[in-house]
């Protein structure tokens, strides 16, 4: 869990986030009160994430306490990453090659052309530059657009759906319920269009995989595809405006070994993603169906467990505190940002090429670039599960 500084502003940016040293499995507790159990240390989590008996399809049972006052694509029970076994696997096989190491490389040119498009509307304009708005926001809708077949009109509706989506509870329900609702319609409505007149798009791959598949309700499909809107863009635009602060802010004297070298750009990216978390909650929610020991604790079945992801990739057993924040250190092990275990993220190796070609490209080209503000001036991004810069004033 984090530690609050009670002198520290209110929106302290999240590389600077302190953790508590990990541990052996304890009870906690949820933000609502819920009685759980916290694994933290980074071979029980990994334990925790991987163990078919720790699942999330029955956080949703009937009777099971509420993870969210308010309605919320996460703990929507249809979601794929709310599904178990079978289930989970059905809807996963629906995207078994869209994702891979392989694929990802076959798309990095149109991501690079992508870049340098944006980078060369960026240098055109009056300085000081929004990166958010230049950059960071528009690099992942242009590369999940193109994957998804979508049209950049739906853009502004899809923005205000993804804030609903992830809300972090400030959202009034009606509000969120309504946004869902349309979203939802959004893409029952996509896949429809897909059937009729399928293409060479992600959805339409979807739509032909589960028709192959046999089997998979629609309300799923649904919520997998809109899953994948939110999801292929929200995280990678906050990774970016969380990396690009860091980077200008604390972290000055990487920038051009970051510009000169892509290779040494990629392990600073594997670095910024262990670090810096996408928000201020970094834990992951499971149900235990047995009694299942974690690091010599046995958690009893039916408890909630919390696998805080922030703490593991700091234990100091796997990841040395010598070469913790040396950005250019490969891991020492696999980050845990992206999961692990049958639900990591599907889109790993997508972020992870976009960060890598958006921060190389912007160093080499951009070799002066700063901050035109204080970090301290900084205004963030709220309401939603993740936390990033609202805007991003850069020179050079």
């Amino acid at each position: 869990m984090t530690t609050v500084d009670p002198t520290a502003p209110a929106q302290e940016p999240l590389h600077r986030l302190r953790f508590e040293e990990p541990g052996p499995p304890r009870p906690a507790e949820l933000p609502g009160g819920t009685p759980a159990w916290l694994v933290s240390r980074y071979a029980d989590v990994r334990q925790v994430l991987s163990d078919p008996r720790f699942g999330r399809a029955r956080l949703y049972a009937a009777g099971a306490p509420a993870l969210s006052d308010v309605p919320d694509l996460v703990n929507d029970p249809d979601l794929m990453f709310n599904q178990d076994g079978p289930d989970h696997l059905r809807l996963r096989r629906t995207l078994r090659r869209a994702f891979t190491p392989r694929a990802v490389a076959r798309w990095r040119p149109w991501i690079a052309a992508t870049v340098e498009e944006l980078l060369d509307r960026l240098e055109a304009r009056r300085q000081p530059v929004d990166f958010v708005a230049e950059i960071a926001l528009p690099l992942p809708a242009a590369v999940i657009s193109r994957l998804m077949g979508l049209d950049d009109s739906a853009w502004d509706r899809i923005r205000h759906w993804s804030e609903h989506a992830f809300s972090d509870g400030t959202h009034e329900s009606e509000h969120v319920a309504a946004a869902i609702e349309e979203f939802s319609a959004f893409g029952a409505g996509l896949l429809a269009e897909r059937r009729r007149t399928p293409g060479d798009d992600l959805v339409s791959g979807i739509v032909t995989a589960a028709d192959a598949e046999g089997g998979v309700p629609e309300a799923q499909l649904v919520s997998l595809v809109c899953g994948l809107v939110v999801g292929g863009h929200d995280s990678t635009m906050t990774m970016l405006g969380n990396a690009l602060l860091y980077l200008l802010g604390e972290r000055r004297d990487a920038w051009p070994r970051i510009g000169a070298d892509e290779e040494a750009a990629g392990r600073v990216v594997d670095r910024l993603v262990h670090l810096v978390p996408l928000g201020d909650d970094r834990g992951s929610i499971r149900h235990a169906a047995a009694d299942v020991e974690v690091g010599g604790v046995t958690i009893p079945a039916g408890s909630t467990v919390i696998a805080d992801c922030g703490m593991a990739n700091r234990d100091p057993e796997v990841f040395p505190p010598a070469t913790l924040h040396d950005l250019f250190a490969p891991l020492e092990a696999p980050t845990l940002s992206f999961g692990a275990g049958p639900h990591y993220c599907l889109g790993a190796w997508l972020a992870r090429a976009e960060l890598q070609l958006a921060l190389h490209r912007l160093a080499a080209r951009l070799p002066r670039l700063r901050l035109a503000e204080p970090v301290g001036a900084v205004v963030w991004r709220t309401g939603t599960t993740s936390r990033s810069p609202r805007t991003l004033g850069v020179t050079w």
